[in-house]
């Protein structure tokens, strides 16, 4: 369980302490060292999300959601805190605007199309409320970084289980990390509506309203689902090859969790900067700390575990594998060395720039990029800087040192200032080091991976000597 709120920079965990269904009373226990917990208490109400994995799939999620609930603040001992909630007595909630918001709950669910520009970019999701004025979205964190609030997306799709669908404009009224599994929670405004998509869209919010009275059995006349969410033969497949990826997560060791948390916690930073306009230094400082961590329990299985973010966005991947294998040399060199923890944070931040520049000119890093585009991806390490600079938040010397000499090279080639080896700390030759041979073992705007040793003989050659190599076969020992 989050809690949280518009208010406050980050979302507050929180477990049940106790739960009477009859009389409709909560009582959660949260941990908060600070002295402003009331920012999580807005007018006496409180608001959370509920994110369970589903047995025996443990990577199948059911989330919920329940705002301005009202609550009162019990504080047990210096950090700890009994927040007492009074439940809804219904899961339809009536919003301010005086429609009726209706829940996703208990399995039901919608495929959502963001249109984020026309013909160009669109971000599929789920849907996780409905009403006459708006929905909310879940979608991946990974896609986030394409959506700004107070954005006007030229349409949104929603299709239901059956393969009915209701398209309009919309208007992106909110957006918040989404549970603890990767996902994001946009808030859709409709905005232009024709007078024949008003009556679709009663018409759905109406079914939906039917099926989620169904479900949780909170109406007797309703004796069948809604012709909605019967799923058609498109939807059918669709969910079986949902269930055959959710198998292959399931299968993930624990390490292999640690190391992709510390990248969707990466993604998190991101949308905190986006959209709350502050810099997360405690999620950030607790993404090297866990890298460290994994890196000291078992260094084997953590070298193993970073080669499979493979679903990660590739700004995530590079910086999250540069920065472990950059922990994992320095401990190796020196397991005192007061350096480590600020060089690897500039490993991880060394690439967030990246997303800060996606825009109509720039839609999205996953395309091959034409040769303008990829001039204008070389300054992002300029834009994570006046990032910074306006957060006002200043990095120490090694953290700076890294993020903003990272793509510089050995042999002047590198970006943005074409330092030379002889210009650069040991520690960004290192990082300039690992940052090459990973590029070279990941595919890139189409230039297909080269094997490991290919790779590490590739960067071991001088410069001059690079071009002439058939780099279709490995290169052969000496």
């Amino acid at each position: 369980m989050s809690v949280y709120s518009k208010y406050a920079p980050y979302a507050l965990p929180a477990e049940v302490a106790e739960l009477d269904l009859d009389a409709g009373h909560l009582v959660l226990e949260a941990e908060y060292g600070g002295s402003d917990i009331e920012q999580y208490v807005c007018g006496g109400h409180l608001s959370f999300d509920i994110e369970a994995l589903r047995a025996p799939e443990p990577s199948e999620r059911e989330v919920y959601s329940l705002s301005n609930v009202p609550t009162k603040i019990l504080k047990t001992d210096s950090t700890t805190y009994r927040l007492v909630c009074q439940l809804p007595e219904s899961v339809f909630v009536h919003e301010s605007r005086g429609a009726v918001r209706i829940p996703f709950i208990l399995g039901m669910q919608a495929r959502v199309s963001v249109e984020v520009y026309l013909h160009e970019l669109s971000i599929p999701g789920r849907l996780r409320n409905l009403s006459v004025g708006g929905c909310m979205v879940d979608i991946a964190i990974a896609d986030s970084i394409a959506i700004t609030v107070g954005q006007s997306v030229p349409g949104v799709t929603l299709e239901f289980p059956n393969g009915a669908s209701f398209f309009a404009e919309a208007c992106v009224r909110h957006m918040r990390p989404f549970g603890n599994h990767g996902y994001a929670a946009v808030g859709l405004q409709f905005i232009n509506l024709t007078a024949p998509q008003t009556e679709a869209l009663f018409h759905y919010v109406a079914e939906t309203e039917r099926e989620a009275a169904y479900r949780s059995g909170v109406n007797d006349k309703v004796s069948s689902h809604s012709p909605l969410f019967i799923p058609g033969a498109k939807e059918k497949k669709i969910l079986q090859r949902e269930e055959q990826e959710r198998q292959k997560r399931a299968r993930q060791t624990p390490m292999q969790r640690g190391v992709q948390e510390v990248a969707h916690q990466l993604q998190i930073g991101l949308m905190y900067m986006k959209t709350r306009h502050f810099f997360p230094e405690e999620t950030l400082y607790d993404c090297v700390d866990s890298l460290l961590y994994l890196v000291g329990q078992d260094r084997k299985a953590f070298l193993y575990a970073l080669a499979f973010l493979r679903e990660e966005p590739d700004w995530v991947r590079h910086a999250v594998q540069v920065a472990g294998q950059l922990a994992d040399m320095m401990l190796l060199r020196d397991p005192h060395s007061p350096h480590v923890r600020e060089a690897v944070l500039g490993g991880l931040l060394h690439t967030m720039g990246k997303p800060m520049l996606v825009s109509q000119e720039l839609l999205s890093l996953k395309t091959h990029m034409k040769p303008h585009q990829k001039e204008m991806l070389k300054g992002h390490v300029a834009a994570l800087r006046d990032k910074l600079r306006a957060f006002d938040w200043s990095p120490s010397p090694v953290c700076r040192d890294v993020l903003e000499s990272a793509n510089e090279r050995l042999d002047g080639s590198g970006y943005p200032a074409g330092k030379r080896g002889n210009q650069l700390s040991e520690i960004t030759k290192l990082v300039s080091v690992l940052k090459a041979l990973n590029k070279l073992m990941h595919e890139r705007n189409g230039i297909p991976p080269r094997a490991p040793l290919d790779a590490y003989r590739w960067v071991d050659l001088p410069p001059r000597n690079r071009s002439t190599v058939d780099v279709r076969f490995p290169l052969r020992l000496p």
